[in-house]
């Protein structure tokens, strides 16, 4: 079975029609590319069951143990999106009933997000079985196996922001 997507295969066959150098390591790129593509589709798939998407899980979560709630720009930057994003992603979770947006009484320009009820319940839910499907993934590797992998990947994360090292990786994937 080939993990991976065409336009991997494709981009494989004309740069070996080409004769270009590293075959190897741009496939092993291109199979960790699909496989987190697949990862995110599966994931896709998972909450759209529940009418959300990652961004609208990721907020749940984060007022999940906030009966407090949060104001709009710190949730937008704990989620890593832009303000227009989490306007929208606001908008569609308190349309479904799953938060609501409460103004401060001294001062009514502030605003908290809070989850409602069945927001909390749906968050409380949602996160033990997504926590226990994101483990599952790599349940099939050992201690030593997961160690290994998080280790190898942390050296690519290296090339990555090291980029004169990217000329000096050879077909071994080895950096000097």
């Amino acid at each position: 079975m080939d993990m991976l997507e065409q336009k991997h295969v494709s981009l494989l066959e004309e740069a070996e029609r080409r004769g270009q150098p590293g075959l190897g390591n741009m496939r092993l790129c291109f199979e960790v590319l699909s496989l987190a593509s697949a990862i995110d589709r599966s994931c896709a798939v998972r909450l759209a069951e529940h009418n959300l998407s990652e961004g609208k899980f990721v907020l749940l979560f984060l007022l999940r143990d906030l009966p407090e709630g949060l104001a709009p720009h710190e949730l937008a930057e704990r989620a890593g999106v832009t303000r227009a994003t989490i306007t929208g992603l606001l908008d569609g979770l308190e349309r479904d009933g799953y938060l609501a947006r409460h103004h401060d009484a001294k001062d009514r320009r502030k605003i908290s997000v809070r989850l409602s009820v069945k927001g909390q319940t749906l968050a409380d839910q949602l996160f033990d079985e997504h926590s226990r499907w994101i483990a599952s993934l790599f349940a099939a590797l050992d201690a030593q196996e997961r160690a290994l992998l998080g280790g190898l990947l942390q050296r690519v994360w290296r090339t990555l922001d090291n980029p004169a090292a990217d000329s000096d990786v050879k077909e071994t994937g080895i950096t000097p």
